[in-house]
């Protein structure tokens, strides 16, 4: 099935970075059958995470997918990665086409109402090399999506990443901007994110 994309006609950050929008990279039934498939079939996990020395359960469920050896090491936890389910190598050829790269893992997300979420920071590990590429799938409810600069914390964007949606981001996005999911107290159904990177 071809896809019917929808990219923002500019890039999202005014300068520093490059992030692009797609706002319906899978179709309706597409979405619903990778939600389904992620929310029963993923090993779900919810851990603790070090922030700024104390040791706090982590707002959200997560798993780490990839190739074999790929770990990965954020926020004073270390994560060793499950073999690729054949749905996720599906989701992961789609977005290679289109960011011109080769993941070698996953990070899934799986936020159960609008008390989950993620707080700002930038995916800067040293594991990701110095200019990371890194696709984020969207699933679900749609949540804002937020970006700020670095040096000036005023300096802010917001998008909202709706069901089917991919976020590219890549360039010196990591150096310059932090990215968050705020918390909502809006009414939200559950939302699974997927973002694919290259570990080095």
């Amino acid at each position: 099935m071809q896809n019917h994309l929808f990219e923002t006609d500019r890039n999202i950050l005014p300068f520093a970075g490059e992030v692009l929008l797609f706002e319906h990279f899978f179709c309706t039934d597409e979405c619903e059958k990778y939600f389904e498939y992620l929310k029963e079939k993923i090993i779900w996990k919810q851990e603790p995470i070090w922030i700024f020395g104390r040791k706090v359960m982590q707002p959200r469920m997560t798993a780490w997918y990839g190739d074999e050896g790929k770990s990965y090491t954020y926020s004073g936890r270390t994560m060793h990665p499950r073999n690729w389910t054949s749905e996720l190598r599906e989701i992961k050829s789609r977005i290679e086409i289109i960011a011109k790269a080769s993941f070698t893992s996953a990070l899934l997300n799986l936020y159960r109402n609008g008390n989950d979420s993620m707080g700002w920071h930038r995916d800067n590990e040293k594991e990701l090399g110095e200019n990371p590429v890194i696709g984020s799938v969207s699933f679900g409810a749609t949540r804002i999506f937020r970006f700020r600069n670095y040096s000036d914390k005023k300096l802010t964007r917001s998008i909202e990443l709706s069901n089917g949606s991919l976020l590219l981001m890549r360039g010196e996005t990591q150096h310059y901007w932090e990215h968050a999911l705020p918390k909502t107290k809006c009414h939200t159904g559950e939302r699974i994110n997927i973002t694919f990177r290259t570990i080095r």
